[in-house]
């Protein structure tokens, strides 16, 4: 190499190194792990490529529980990232942190930013999860789910069974599986939100006073009602014969699907991706929620689960246009469909949701559109647009411990409810004196 050629390219080096200094670096805390990790990283990547202004830097900070606690503690410590990842059950707890000052609007943020921004775009069942009084958007939906009954449907059809759409089919078919050799026909997991919280609006049930929490902090719980102290009373019942095995919190019997040992699983229908990648041994679909029908004649419509990306304030404002032209990205039909397609999270845009059907997605991938079809099945009643109470992270854990005392023999169903109810309603007065 010529000396001429060794001054152009350390130059060209020098340009390169200038420029990427230049960019507005924005700090993107998630939850996503493994192969969503992997695809949430793409979307930073991209996004850097084709922007000379900006540079997301995506981490992975644990779930969602363990980032969202980092990303409060690193607030107050002032070294908070500019975009964090919080599931839905944080949504009142970053509500009261907005009315503090600590977080940057997205209805404002894409003002500020002027970028255009219409809310409409979005769908209503997912993007009303996180509005204000006004209908102003706090957060940006990103990741959004909604439990489905998985199926086996080799299994079943094994055992000369149908898709159950009733809980009295599951039984039936539940006990037909264990004649037939299935070891834990029904299972599911994230079991406060699969049957207690959608459970409930499902049956259009409400789980707390003051629309479950949207309507005021005063708000009360009461999902220790006959219906879903039945349900839950009913599936101890079916653990006792053998019928249900529980396999823990979050997906941690995701396992038991994959490999047989359960044939009838509730959880997200973001385990799409996941299954098509592991399962080859049977043939496996989702259907909705099964109906309680001494509950209702019809169901309502499931809420959603998963996560939206929250803005924190206390950074530069050139670093929040680019945080602003990020969730512009984000948002495009093209990231949305893609997304949708290889992870099973319900595309947040119409125009992703048509795009999606216009590629022939939903011919080549039948019933993967069944969470987009329950999240609308309906409009959304106060008891079935979702959830808003304060300290809800903790209140989870409590349903939790008391569930399992249920599945282990040592609690009633009554007495569990009950006991969740009472516990959790001291975290809600916690909540309402803390931020009133």
């Amino acid at each position: 190499m010529t000396l001429k050629s060794v001054l152009v390219a350390s130059t060209a080096i020098a340009v390169s190194a200038t420029a990427a200094a230049a960019k507005s670096e924005v700090e993107f805390w998630h939850a996503m792990g493994g192969q969503l990790g992997e695809i949430v990283d793409g979307f930073a990547t991209s996004f850097n490529a084709g922007s000379d202004t900006c540079q997301v830097n995506a981490t992975y900070k644990g779930n969602y529980t363990e980032n969202m606690t980092q990303s409060i503690a690193a607030f107050r410590a002032g070294e908070q990232p500019h975009i964090t990842q919080v599931f839905e059950v944080g949504t009142a707890t970053m509500m009261a942190a907005e009315d503090k000052g600590a977080v940057y609007p997205v209805y404002k943020l894409m003002q500020d930013a002027g970028i255009a921004f219409d809310p409409s775009a979005y769908l209503p069942a997912v993007i009303s999860y996180y509005t204000d009084t006004e209908n102003n958007l706090l957060s940006l939906s990103f990741n959004s789910s909604t439990p489905v009954l998985w199926y086996n449907k080799t299994a079943l059809d094994a055992a000369g069974v149908a898709v159950p759409t009733t809980w009295d089919e599951v039984g039936a078919a539940a006990k037909a599986l264990k004649a037939n050799g299935v070891e834990k026909p029904f299972s599911f997991g994230w079991q406060s939100w699969s049957n207690i919280e959608n459970f409930s609006a499902w049956h259009n049930i409400p789980m707390g006073s003051e629309e479950n929490g949207f309507a005021g902090l005063t708000t009360e719980f009461t999902f220790n009602n006959d219906a879903v102290v039945n349900h839950i009373q009913r599936i101890a019942d079916w653990g006792k014969e053998g019928l249900f095995g529980y396999g823990g919190r979050r997906g941690d019997s995701r396992g038991q699907f994959v490999n047989g040992e359960t044939a009838l699983w509730i959880n997200s229908s973001a385990y799409y991706g996941g299954f098509k990648k592991d399962i080859s041994d049977f043939e496996f679909g989702q259907t909705m929620l099964p109906l309680d029908t001494a509950v209702a004649d019809a169901p309502q419509n499931s809420i959603i689960g998963g996560a939206t990306l929250w803005v924190l304030t206390g950074h530069e404002q050139p670093e929040y246009t680019c945080a602003a032209e990020f969730f512009q990205f984000l948002s495009q039909p093209e990231q949305q469909a893609m997304w949708h397609q290889n992870t099973g999270y319900v595309p947040i845009t119409t125009a992703a949701y048509d795009l999606s059907r216009e590629q022939g997605f939903y011919e080549t991938d039948p019933m993967t559109d069944t969470a987009i079809k329950q999240l609308s099945l309906n409009a959304p009643t106060p008891a079935s647009k979702g959830l808003r109470f304060g300290n809800f992270v903790q209140v989870r854990d409590i349903i939790n411990e008391e569930l399992e005392a249920v599945w282990s023999g040592d609690k009633t169903a009554r007495d569990a409810m009950d006991a969740a109810v009472d516990r959790g309603n001291a975290l809600l007065r916690e909540f309402e004196e803390a931020n009133s």
